[in-house]
């Protein structure tokens, strides 16, 4: 479901400068304050916060990504996960006090947040292995993930109702193996 947020996502898509200007009051601060209590500077807060702004707004526009959680805590898990990057490849500075406890939210946002990237993931993952179908088998899931029911999906695609059916199994058996032997799927926590 669609959270009140999405106002957000909605104004990186349509440059609405009023909305804009409210998300950089509200989060850039927050974000700011992350980078600096862990060995980054002003420039580096305001970096990470444009990349993370610029990464969603590509992930809106190109993937029709919805904000399912609260935009605070996307914002901050986002531009953390940047933040650990950036430190990793510089390797001479430590993390010295990056916890999510001491940012103002609540468990239930981050847990929110870390839902809305991994259901993200899954999408991904979902997609790219939805491609390595043969073209029958996309065709016939597509039909039948919509609004048309398996008679119907028979009759489109010129099949008896029993045969659409064993084809749909197959389908699907293939489409869960591809997905199960993909190396990233343990990691998205099935």
């Amino acid at each position: 479901m669609q959270h009140p947020d999405q106002k957000y996502i909605d104004a990186l898509l349509e440059n609405d400068k009023v909305v804009l200007d409210e998300l950089y009051k509200r989060y850039s601060g927050k974000i700011k304050w992350m980078v600096l209590k862990n060995n980054g500077t002003e420039d580096d807060a305001a970096d990470i916060f444009q990349e993370a702004l610029m990464s969603i707004y590509h992930k809106a526009k190109f993937s029709g990504f919805e904000l399912t959680c609260p935009f605070d805590a996307f914002i901050y898990m986002v531009c953390k996960k940047r933040w650990l990057n950036v430190l990793a490849k510089r390797k001479n500075h430590g993390v010295t006090n990056i916890e999510d406890q001491e940012y103002s939210l609540g468990e239930d946002s981050f847990k929110l947040a870390e839902d809305c990237h991994l259901q993200d993931e899954r999408l991904a993952l979902l997609k790219s292995k939805f491609a390595e179908l043969g073209e029958s088998c996309q065709e016939l899931l597509n039909l039948s993930w919509g609004d048309k029911s398996m008679e119907e999906v028979a009759v489109i695609l010129g099949f008896t109702y029993g045969y659409a059916r064993k084809k749909k199994s197959e389908c699907m058996a293939k489409l869960t193996k591809l997905i199960q032997t993909s190396p990233i799927f343990k990691t998205l926590k099935w």
